[in-house]
Parts: C-alpha cells; structure tokens; sequence
C-alpha cells in the first residue's frame, strides 16, 4: 500500500478506496478499543460500571470533538497547500497545527479535571454510578494532550494523503488498551478508574509512535515538529477548525444532554442507550471514513484548481457511503440480541430497550445521517466549513432535543421518545447538504476537452 496519494490526478474512484480503508481501520481499532473499556468494565464491574462510562463517555466525547475539529482544520489546509505543491507552507502549518493544539489540550485538561463532577451532576448521572463516572472522567481529562497531540500529527498525515501510519498507530493503541485493561480492571481490581489509565497510556504509546516513525515522504513532518505559531497558517487553521471543531461540539454536546434525558429512566436505560450509541458508531464508520477521505481529496483538488474532481469525488464517495451504510445496518437488525449480551449484560431491562434503540435508531434516518456527514465534508474541504456547523446545529438544537424532549415527557412516551427523536433528526440536514451540493457544483466551471 502507498504511503501517501497525490489525489489531483488520475482515476478518482480507486485512490479513494484505498485511501479510506486504512481510515476505516483506524477509526475501527480508535472506536474497538473504547468498546474495551465497556466490555471489560461490563463483565467484571457490572451494570454501575457501565452507566458510568456510558455517561463521562458523552463528556469525553465533546472533548474529543474539539480537538477534532481544530485538527481538521490543520488537515484540510495541509491538503491545500499539499494539491498547492507548497512545501514551506507545510512546515509552518505543521508546526503552527502542533502548537495550537498542545496550547487547547492544556487548557482543557485542567478545566476539565476541575469540573468533571459538575459536567456529570448537568447529566444526571445516577448516584450510584457518580463516584466511578467522576474518576474515569477526570482521569481521561488529564489525558487529553496526548490525545490532541495525536490528533494533530495524524491530521498533518492525513492531509498529505497517508493513510498509513495513523492505522498503525491506532492497531499498536488498541492492542495496548486491551491488554491494560485486562491487567488494571480485572487483575490489579481497580474497576472503571483502571480504564481511564489505560486509555491514556495508549493514547500516549500512539503520540509516541506515530512521532517515531519520522519524516513522512513529503519531507515536511521531522521526528521533532518544530512548536511555531504562525499568523497566516493559524488565521486559515480557525477559520476552518473552529466551525467543525462547534460542529462536532455542538453534535456531542446535544448527545450529553440526551443522555442527561436517558439517565432519569434509571441506570437500565443508561446503560442501554451507551450500548446502542457506540453500535450506532461502528455503524456509521464506513461513512465517517469515506467523509475524511473525501475533506481531503477534496481539498487536495481545490487548492489545485481541479474543480471537475471535487464534484466526481463527492459523487463516488457518497453512494459508497449509502451503500456500506445499509450492509451494516442489516446486520445489527439480524444480531440485535447476541451484540447487547456480548456487553456482559442479561439484565431483561437493559436487553428490552437496547433491542427497540436498535429498531428505531439503527433505520433509514441512518441512510441521512450518512448522506448528511458525507455533503458536510465535501463543505469542509471545499473551505466553506459554516455550512456543517448550520446543519449540525440544525440537527441537534432545533430537532433532536425538542423532539427528543416532547416525545419522551410532554407526550408521555418515555425514554422510546428519545430513540425516536434522535431517528428524526438527520432528516432536514441531509436535504440541506444536498441542496449545498448541487447549488455549489453548479458554479464550477465547466472542463474543457
């Protein structure tokens, strides 16, 4: 397999397959091992355990996405100036990406680890689950350098079309957490806790190595980044981060205070619907993956000119997108029942409302949903990066939460009103991005020849 894919250039439909696969492995292996955490605190702690990390889980993930979204930022500047062939561009990005980065992780680590009991209170988390909630959430906050520091080098990577060493980065993490999990939880008995450790320790062995491996083949990227801000790459950085780093915010943010909603039905719900959200990741995988590879190609083609690319890139990604989408979908409908006792769980409670989050929340709005994220990555890497934020504060704010919110109290429906609302809130967004899409190709100009 290449390392890295000059995609301005040649066939369209192979470079992105192959480009994506390793992105899908990556965010298989980054999504496999925080299910570790579930299943090994599952079956060894129980049902509190689960709750627990169900609920700093949400938390954790608004964190995530922050740094996401400032690392996308990185990402699709890089892809620019990498289509731009603008290699001293590259160095200041680089160092300008890993700079901001360290300065956000540090401030959010130690706001954070401050607060984690106040964030889990907002949440409602069950009484019996606070005390390991808190420890996880504290102790995973206290980690996020590292993780934004891996953020930041494998969106350089990925900028310049290398797949490969974030994968590998990721496989060496995943193997790690098992083991540390296995030996902390279990061996060493220090419950959820011990799985905060061992996520940290294999997010900073996947900094680690991904630094270890040295300078990329574009030569931009040392074994020692150089730690610079610079005014122009930092101004473009924002300009595209911050409003995918709010997307992604306003996204998880909207998941925590559902799942503030979904813990007042008591520590069964809880429990089932972190279960159902993190199949409903596995699910939509494929289409995250396809969604990086198409920021990336899509800006590799922008900043080279190649607008005819970008509208054939975003066509072929997503009608793969549409279709992996429903393989997997048709899947957990057959396997509903063995996926929730795979957890550790035989709690009837827990299994009857996993199986009807499956049924409501694992359907055709999933098809949206996939549609939606893949047009608001065509936007992303196309440098029109507000648009994904409207949508997904349309997603969340002014759908899913007051439909959630209605259906479940006003209406009486209970915690399946809050399966239903998240099954319709993809909708309007998705027709939005499409409208986008069309509106915006329309506009490019025509290839001669």
């Amino acid at each position: 397999m290449k390392q890295s894919y000059d995609f301005t250039a040649g066939p369209i439909g192979r470079p992105l397959l192959l480009y994506t696969l390793p992105l899908l492995l990556a965010n298989v292996l980054q999504s496999f091992y925080q299910l570790v955490d579930l299943l090994v605190v599952g079956r060894i702690v129980g049902e509190t355990g689960l709750a627990a990390i169900s609920s700093a889980s949400t938390v954790c993930f608004l964190i995530t996405s922050l740094g996401t979204g400032l690392t996308t930022g990185g990402m699709v500047r890089v892809a620019q100036q990498a289509g731009a062939k603008d290699t001293t561009g590259l160095e200041e990005t680089a160092g300008t990406l890993f700079s901001a980065s360290l300065v956000v992780s540090l401030l959010v680590a130690v706001a954070g680890a401050l607060t984690a009991p106040c964030l889990l209170q907002l949440l409602s988390v069950p009484s019996e689950a606070m005390t390991d909630a808190s420890a996880y959430l504290r102790v995973l906050c206290l980690g996020t350098p590292l993780s934004f520091g891996y953020l930041a080098h494998s969106a350089f990577r990925k900028g310049t079309g290398d797949a490969k060493v974030p994968l590998l980065c990721i496989a060496a993490a995943a193997a790690i957490n098992l083991l540390l999990d296995l030996l902390l939880v279990g061996i060493l008995a220090l419950g959820t806790v011990g799985a905060a450790y061992a996520t940290v320790a294999s997010q900073g062995a996947s900094l680690l190595l991904s630094l270890s491996l040295g300078r990329g083949q574009d030569g931009a990227v040392s074994r020692r980044p150089r730690f610079t801000l610079r005014r122009q790459p930092l101004a473009a950085i924002v300009k595209i981060g911050l409003p995918t780093a709010l997307q992604m915010m306003v996204v998880n943010l909207s998941y925590c205070i559902l799942a503030g909603m979904c813990n007042t039905f008591g520590v069964s719900v809880a429990a089932a619907a972190g279960i159902g959200l993190k199949v409903n990741t596995l699910v939509a995988m494929p289409c995250w993956s396809l969604g990086q590879a198409v920021t990336a190609m899509v800006g590799q083609n922008t900043g080279a000119g190649a607008m005819d690319r970008v509208r054939k890139i975003t066509r072929t990604g997503l009608w793969c997108g549409l279709a992996s989408t429903l393989i997997l979908l048709l899947l957990v409908h057959r396997f509903s029942l063995p996926i929730l006792q795979l957890f550790g769980s035989d709690s009837p409670e827990v299994l009857s409302a996993g199986v009807l989050y499956f049924q409501i929340c694992c359907g055709v709005n999933s098809l949206f949903y996939t549609a939606m994220y893949l047009l608001d990555s065509f936007a992303i890497g196309l440098g029109h990066a507000k648009v994904a934020l409207v949508n997904a504060l349309l997603d969340s704010f002014l759908l899913r939460l007051p439909v959630c919110w209605c259906l479940a109290f006003p209406l009486a429906l209970g915690y399946p009103g809050l399966w239903i609302g998240q099954a319709i809130s993809p909708l309007l967004p998705a027709l939005i991005g499409g409208w986008f899409f069309h509106h915006t190709v329309g506009s490019f100009p025509t290839p001669h020849g």
